[in-house]
Formats: structure tokens, C-alpha cells, sequence
């Protein structure tokens, strides 16, 4: 069935992300009341912008689905405008899709209304809004509203010489020397007063333009430092508040560092990945010491050249990924505990990755070479040693499993979980609910325990070396399955 839902192309994907990294697309597989539905959207890279929307129907009895976004938190969060009716598929009755404007910065969700055969059912996406980059005219646009531009201008100033020419003289009768100089005169002032404004207009604009790029999101760094021989001790940077806290974006949909909620039960998700070999690699969770200061204690780890990926989310659901660089030496550390996991000398597989106690990951993977741009359904199995499925499967932080993409030359991240690309926090505040065991396809307590299998939607954002990891807890253990891809 999982197959099926991405069998079709969705969107393409652009290169601009907030909670990942040059990765923006978000996937969402969740229960609609009795419908299951896969959303994707791809969010404008300019606000205000459009969305697009596409949703595939595991159930062939649906039959309407209605959009609408909403602001995540705040009084527009409880005003939503007259949903929007996604159009069918002609070639594929499964298949809806839809466009909804974006009009403000910011945590949003899209509530997606299906009706059908068995009722009504509703469910929330969570979508962050930012401008990554400004909107540029192209060179032929440009040129065409310069020559148009150029045609009123003189069109204006023609005008106005005619009327201080003509305009009191009988028809058919011309102008005296006197009334031809006094038109000449007023084309050379109707002249300046145009090109004044045009000046002055310009000047404007650009004003406008250079205040508009300035809020555009900044990727944030973080800072990182070892101290006592394995305490990783990180500051949070936060390149993008003091803009919008200038221009009045602030407080609504703040980026203080003192709003973190936890996902998963962690305010943090760190990622240690050693480049260029991708071997060593640790899914860990700081503690905050302070408003911005995070510490953990690292586990026993090789010498190398550190690739960091802090995951947090504010309190309005709007997700980051802080990014850095650490050298680090040996550390002899300390051994791995709670939610914690990873290790030294994890070796990718093409489609087959060993574990302990001589049980595999086996990747159920389409023959088909990896485009990017292509969304798909990534499915993995856990066997024992004879081949069986696994039977001591347990949940991960609440869930079947965590993934993580990641670009050869760490350029491309993506922090995944069986539901999608969203984070938990941000599904909870989407639905207002405490954080707990969700109810989406792929993400409770009763569809994933004891699951043999986990699989994670997604799509590359552009070509390149990928190494793949995937995590899941047996037997009360955490595991890591590296695989290596090559995406066209």
C-alpha cells in the first residue's frame, strides 16, 4: 500500500529548508478520521507565496479533500478563511492537489478536510513559512518593462508639451513661436519632474528590496567546544530574530532561545557525523544549561573533523537545524545511554547492513536508479540471522524509527521519522495536544511495536553521494543501519 501512495510523482523539490538542511519539502503520512492520506507540500521560497499541495488517498472511497492554512498559534490561528477544494487527479482518482497562498513568516499548518464513503476526517500538517531568498526579475522581463517604462516617459512629457502648445488654440489652427518655446519649457520641466520621481522612486524600491532580503531566514550556526576531555559543550546562534524583531515579525512568531519545547522528549537531537567517511555517527541529546547553552557528554569516539546538526523547535512549532564544525580528538567517553546512539565504525551497505548478534537491515529497495527530485518510499526490514523477521522490535523514542540523509559533502540534511519530515512537537501544537504516542500511520505505540519493518517518505533535493542511516531499538538496544546511495 506505502508503494502505491508514492507510485506517482508529487513535486518537485526546492533547495531551500528551515528544519533540515537545503531539504524543505514536507511529507506528512497520517489518518484523516477513517481515510489515510499522504500530504505533500512544498512550501513558496518567498513569503508571501503559494504552497502547493498534493494528497494521495491509500482509500479509493474518498471523495473530496479541502485545504486551508492556518497560522500555528496566535489569534489568526482561530480564523481560518473558506477552505480550498483540491482537484482529482484525471489519470489518477487517488490523486488530489491544490495551491494555497502563504501570506506571512512563520509557523503554519494545512488542515486537510477528506469526506467519503465512511464520513469525515481531518488532519494537520505543519508547515514553516520563510523567505530563503529574494525574488528576481528575469533579464527579458526586465528589458520589456524598461522599453515599456521609456515609451510612458515620453508619452508624459509629449503630453504636457502639447497642452501648453495646443491645448487653448482653435482646431486646425498652429501654434505661435511664443506658445511652441512655452511647450518646450514645459517638456524640459514635465522631463525633470519625471526622472525625479523615477530617481526617487528607485531609490525607494531598492530601500524596500534591501529591508525585504534582511529577512530573509539566515541558517543558524552553532557554536561548539570540548572541555573536561568529553563534555561537548554547544552555543546556539540566532542570526534571524534581531531582523524580525526590527520589522515587527516579533513576538508572535519568535526565534528567542528561551521558547524551546522538547520533541521526542528532548529539547535537542544532535547529530555527530565525522567527514568525509561518514563512519563514525551519533544521534545524541544535550541538556540546556543555559538560554542558548547546551552540554553533552560524549561517548568513546575517533579523532576527526566533526560535521554538527542541532535539531530544536521554538514554541510555536517552527523547527530549526543549527549547523557546525567541531575538530575532534580520540575521546574515551563514556557509554551510551537513554535515547542515545550511534557509533565508531558504522560501514554503509548497498542494500544489506549488518547488525549485532548477527541480525541485518535489509533496504526493500526498487531496482530503479535514485533521481533527485523524486519522492519515494524508503522501506527497511530487520531479519535475525536465518533470514526471519525480527520479533523483539520495540519503539524509538515513541516511534518504529529516526533516519537521517545526509549529502556526501554535508550540504543536504534530513532528520525523518515513519510519519514524515514533520517534527513531533509541531504535529502536537498542529492538533493542540501535549506531546504523547501520536495516532499517525507509522508513529504509534499499536501500528509499530513488534514491526519487523519501518519506512520513511522522502524525496532528494538534488543529485549527489547520500549515506542513508537508519535507526531502530531491538531488544531493548538501539541500532544503526548505514546504506550508500548514489542519486542521479
Amino acid at each position: 500500500m506505502r508503494k502505491i501512495l508514492l507510485s506517482l510523482g508529487l513535486l518537485l523539490l526546492p533547495l531551500a529548508g528551515v528544519a533540515h538542511v537545503n531539504s524543505s519539502e514536507v511529507f506528512f503520512d497520517g489518518n484523516a478520521g477513517p481515510y489515510h492520506l499522504l500530504v505533500t507540500i512544498t512550501p513558496p521560497v518567498v513569503v508571501p507565496g503559494i504552497a502547493d499541495i498534493q494528497v494521495r488517498c491509500a482509500d479509493k472511497d474518498v471523495s473530496t479533500i479541502k485545504v486551508v492554512p492556518l497560522k500555528m498559534v496566535g489569534a489568526a490561528a482561530r480564523l481560518a478563511p473558506s477552505p480550498d477544494v483540491a482537484q482529482r487527479s484525471e489519470r489518477d482518482p487517488q490523486l488530489f492537489s491544490g495551491k494555497l497562498w502563504i501570506m506571512d513568516r512563520g509557523s503554519w499548518k494545512v488542515e486537510v478536510d477528506a469526506a467519503g464513503s465512511r464520513g469525515e476526517g481531518q488532519l494537520a500538517v505543519p508547515v514553516t513559512a520563510v523567505s530563503t531568498n529574494s525574488a528576481s526579475m528575469n533579464k527579458p522581463l526586465e528589458l520589456l518593462l524598461a522599453g515599456l517604462g521609456l515609451v510612458l516617459v515620453a508619452g508624459i512629457v509629449g503630453i504636457v508639451g502639447a497642452a501648453a502648445r495646443e491645448a487653448s488654440l482653435p482646431a486646425n489652427e498652429e501654434p505661435a513661436q511664443e506658445q511652441r518655446r512655452r511647450g518646450y519649457r514645459r517638456e524640459v520641466i514635465a522631463t525633470v519632474l519625471v526622472v525625479a520621481a523615477l530617481i526617487f522612486g528607485n531609490q525607494w524600491w531598492r530601500a524596500e528590496a534591501a529591508a525585504n532580503a534582511r529577512l530573509n531566514y539566515k541558517l543558524p550556526h552553532v557554536n561548539a567546544e570540548l572541555q573536561s576531555g568529553d563534555q561537548l559543550c554547544l552555543t546556539l546562534q540566532n542570526p534571524n530574530a534581531a531582523e524580525l524583531d526590527r520589522y515587527g515579525v516579533l513576538p508572535t512568531d519568535s526565534l528567542v532561545l528561551s521558547d524551546l519545547i522538547p520533541d521526542h522528549g528532548h529539547l535537542m537531537h544532535l547529530f555527530l557525523v565525522r567527514m568525509p567517511d561518514m563512519q563514525s555517527f551519533w544521534h545524541l541529546h544535550p541538556e540546556q544549561t543555559a538560554e542558548a547553552q547546551f552540554a553533552a557528554k560524549l561517548p568513546a569516539l575517533p579523532a576527526g573533523r566533526y560535521r554538527i546538526y542541532a535539531d530544536i523547535v521554538h514554541h510555536t512549532g517552527f523547527p530549526e537545524t543549527q549547523v557546525g564544525l567541531i575538530d575532534l580528538p580520540s575521546v574515551t567517553g563514556q557509554a551510551l545511554s537513554g535515547d542515545d546512539s550511534g557509533g565508531p565504525a558504522i560501514v554503509a551497505a548497498d542494500n544489506t547492513a549488518p547488525l549485532s548478534d548477527g541480525y541485518r537491515m535489509v533496504w526493500l529497495r526498487d531496482p530503479t536508479p535514485l533521481r533527485a527530485q523524486q519522492p519515494i518510499w524508503f522501506r527497511f526490514r530487520i531479519e535475525d540471522k536465518n533470514g526471519n523477521p525480527a520479533t523483539d522490535m520495540q519503539n524509538y523514542m515513541g516511534m518504529a524509527g529516526h533516519s537521517a540523509f545526509i549529502r556526501s559533502d554535508g550540504e543536504v540534511f534530513a532528520h525523518l521519522h515513519p510519519a514524515g519530515s514533520v517534527s513531533m512537537a509541531a504535529v502536537n501544537l498542529a492538533e493542540r495536544k501535549a506531546e504523547q504516542p501520536h495516532n499517525m500511520a507509522g508513529m504509534s505505540m499499536a501500528n509499530n511495536s513488534g514491526s519487523a519493518e519501518v519506512s520513511f517518505p522522502y524525496g532528494f533535493p538534488s543529485a549527489g553521494d547520500y549515506r542513508i542511516f537508519v535507526q531502530v531499538k531491538r531488544n531493548g538496544k538501539v541500532e544503526t543501519g548505514a546504506f550508500r546511495v548514489k542519486v542521479e
